[in-house]
């Protein structure tokens, strides 16, 4: 039997040696004579077959690595669907170009794209038994090239090994590899081939193997490393070092013996490399924003922004695809002089967290609205560090203007952070800081008389009338401020009263949600929502507000008046420079006017000398001070649950959060929890956020103008002056 199932076998190989003779003498045919093959009877369909195959191959630039940096050039993140870097044939060493021609394409520099002598050796090993391929190293780009191309166009091609591709395909990868020999030089489609192929599924491209197994650039490869590397196209995963070391080392060593024979390299320093251990130094390389090497966040706000932005593709795969394949630099806004230390506070500002308390801090420029630092407490992966992990975004809000998502947490309640809009409407009326209201009155009845243009007002603080839907009567933190007293007083010890009262003896209600649309207030949950202030309990704080938003609004203040749209894109540019996209500053002077900008920013200055940012003090209890022209508010909702501090100089605006992030407010109480080691009775605005905020300030504010705020008109101060 079995002699009989060898001369079975005997035929099969000898009936494959004509089948193969034929289709090489079509080939030949096709190649050199075209007019004669047609008198070929046994050919004549394959060589029709071949005349017909397209010639032109289209060379998509293959994927490329995008790269998100800060302002000044550093890296933030990268992205990719093949980690690729291109380099130049002199930028790869003599060691891997030897090494890959030899063990792939030995005759490389002889044949026109298809070498049939190869062909012919192939066939007479098939014959034998052996299997032995016969692609050159053109053919081998030419396939790489189609299967790039399909990519490139959202499509999935199946990868096939030569021995499955069927004739037609094998014959159109010959004819194209004969026209491609015809439009470029040997050495530019080697470069071409060693750029392109796969070797891991971290490295596409020589460049990117070579750091990947060796942690070198192409250009200092040795020579048993280039020889590993040129070994490992023939099979990335059978010759993986990293799992089969074994097997990497013997096809190693294959190739260079086939270095040897060819005459690459002499018997000592074949010896020498087939003696070195295998010595890898992986360097894997990490993309996305979650492995950031710095702003996480600020890097996924980014990342969301293009996404959703149609400038950088039709659809949101389209985008996908440009963003991961097409080598972008986009260059943003950030400031690594300033993230750096706001990222260090925010860590530091709760330490050890059990108890899951975030934290954040986002810096906007005034009279520019680029975004410089944007940092918060968490880590989006375990183990890098904290045992805070949210992909949540706590500074900016859930969703841009068309409802798009930008994985923000949606903002949290401001509290009396909020109160220098009621007093911006106050002086827009031209009304005096330091005029009187009635701070004594807490009773805001249902038929209250409203003067209000825009909306009917809605809600009312009564005891009387609870079980109609009101709220008790209003509350201050303490018993003692229920009096007449100045509205700058109001502000600055954050009195509930006061700002009620100066909501009341306005001229139109409605002048509150001008100045809080001028100001850019925002609905944390986005679709550029206005927050509705005709809403009572809005004045005090009871929305959600994103630290980004009240940053911007603050910046206004110290623009004198100018608000500008926070931005993060300064420029989007593809791999040959071509600009793409970007976002542009968009100003608006005299959003609010600007001496009212100038009063509100002399009232908030009182904030941080004699009022409650007067408690913003050092684990000793010593007042932290800037040492230069600042100005702040706290702010704390009914919970003590979510704090801020939000105050500027004149070239920094920055929002300061502490609190709960992620859940529901009322049930992550700020009262008699410890934070950092430190037991607090409750949490105040000034108490945590606030050290949090002046501390980073301090480390930054001299990389910006600090100089002096410009003083308001005393018309807009006291009462009487002009």
């Amino acid at each position: 039997m079995g002699r009989v199932s060898g001369a079975f076998k005997a035929v099969g190989r000898l009936l494959a040696f004509f089948v193969i003779s034929a289709v090489c003498g079509a080939l030949v045919a096709g190649i050199f004579m075209p007019v004669a093959a047609a008198t070929w009877g046994a050919t004549n369909g394959t060589v029709q077959f071949f005349d017909g195959l397209p010639t032109e191959l289209t060379v998509t630039p293959p994927a490329r690595v995008t790269q998100i940096v800060a302002a000044d050039g550093s890296g933030i993140a990268t992205l990719y669907s093949e980690n690729r870097t291109p380099v130049n044939l002199d930028q790869m060493s003599p060691n891997i170009k030897n090494a890959i021609i030899a063990i792939e394409d030995y005759r490389f520099y002889d044949h026109g794209g298809v070498d049939t002598t190869g062909i012919l050796r192939a066939v007479m090993a098939n014959v034998r038994g052996d299997r032995q391929g016969a692609s050159t190293l053109t053919q081998q780009y030419v396939a790489n090239v189609l299967k790039e191309n399909s990519l490139a166009q959202g499509e999935d091609p199946t990868v096939l090994l030569n021995g499955q591709k069927s004739l037609g395909d094998k014959l159109r990868e010959m004819k194209l590899a004969i026209a491609l020999e015809k439009k470029y030089s040997k050495d530019d489609i080697l470069a071409g081939y060693l750029n392109l192929v796969f070797f891991n599924t971290h490295a596409y491209g020589i460049q990117a193997a070579s750091q990947y197994f060796f942690s070198v650039d192409a250009k200092d490869l040795t020579l048993p490393q280039a020889a590993l590397l040129a070994g490992l196209v023939n099979g990335p995963s059978v010759y993986d070092p990293t799992q089969y070391p074994e097997s990497s080392v013997a096809r190693r060593n294959l190739v260079l013996d086939a270095m040897l024979q060819h005459g690459y390299i002499s018997k000592k320093d074949h010896d020498a490399a087939v003696a070195t251990p295998l010595q890898l130094k992986i360097n894997p390389p990490h993309q996305g924003c979650a492995y950031a090497t710095q702003a996480q966040y600020f890097c996924d706000y980014v990342l969301h922004q293009i996404l959703n932005d149609p400038a950088y593709g039709d659809t949101p795969d389209a985008r996908y695809q440009n963003i991961t394949r097409n080598g972008l630099t986009i260059t943003t806004t950030l400031d690594p002089r300033l993230q750096g230390p706001a990222q260090a506070q925010v860590d530091a500002t709760a330490g050890a967290n059990p108890d899951k308390w975030g934290t954040s801090l986002v810096t906007v420029q005034p009279g520019t609205g680029k975004v410089l630092a944007m940092a918060q407490n968490t880590r989006m992966l375990p183990g890098q560090g904290l045992d805070f992990v949210t992909s949540y975004n706590f500074n900016v809000d859930k969703t841009d203007a068309n409802g798009n998502d930008l994985g923000g947490a949606g903002g949290f309640q401001p509290g009396s952070s909020v109160k220098p809009i009621t007093l911006t409407a106050w002086l827009s009326e031209g009304k005096q800081t330091d005029a009187i209201v009635n701070a004594a009155q807490r009773r805001y009845p249902l038929n209250h008389p409203w003067r209000d243009t825009c909306a009917k007002v809605t809600g009312a603080y009564d005891d009387t009338t609870v079980a109609l839907g009101t709220a008790p009567d209003l509350q201050n933190d303490e018993p003692n401020w229920y009096r007449p007293m100045t509205v700058r007083e109001g502000i600055y010890q954050s009195i509930n009263t006061a700002t009620f009262a100066s909501a009341a003896a306005l001229s139109d209600f409605c002048d509150i949600q001008r100045a809080a649309d001028a100001l850019g207030m925002r609905d944390g949950a986005g679709k550029n929502q206005k927050l509705d202030l005709s809403t009572l309990g809005n004045l005090l704080g009871g929305m959600n507000v994103s630290p980004m938003t009240q940053a911007s609004a603050y910046a206004t203040f110290a623009a004198n008046g100018t608000y500008c749209v926070p931005w993060s894109i300064a420029t989007v540019k593809d791999w040959q420079g071509k600009q793409l996209g970007g976002q542009t500053q968009q100003c608006q002077p005299g959003a609010i006017k600007p001496d009212v900008a100038k009063a509100v920013t002399n009232v908030l200055q009182d904030v941080l000398t004699k009022g409650s940012g007067y408690n913003i003090k050092d684990d000793a209890g010593k007042t932290i001070t800037l040492g230069v022209p600042d100005a702040a508010k706290t702010g704390t909702n009914q919970y003590n649950s979510q704090t801020w501090l939000v105050g500027y100089t004149k070239g920094l605006a920055t929002a300061s959060f502490f609190g709960e992030a992620l859940g529901n407010p009322e049930d992550h109480l700020g009262r008699n929890v410890m934070v950092n080691g430190r037991f607090w009775p409750n949490i105040d605005g000034a108490y945590i956020a606030g050290p949090q905020w002046a501390y980073y300030m301090q480390k930054v504010l001299g990389l910006y103008d600090h100089g002096n705020f410009d003083p308001p008109p005393p018309s807009l101060i006291t009462p009487g002056k002009k």
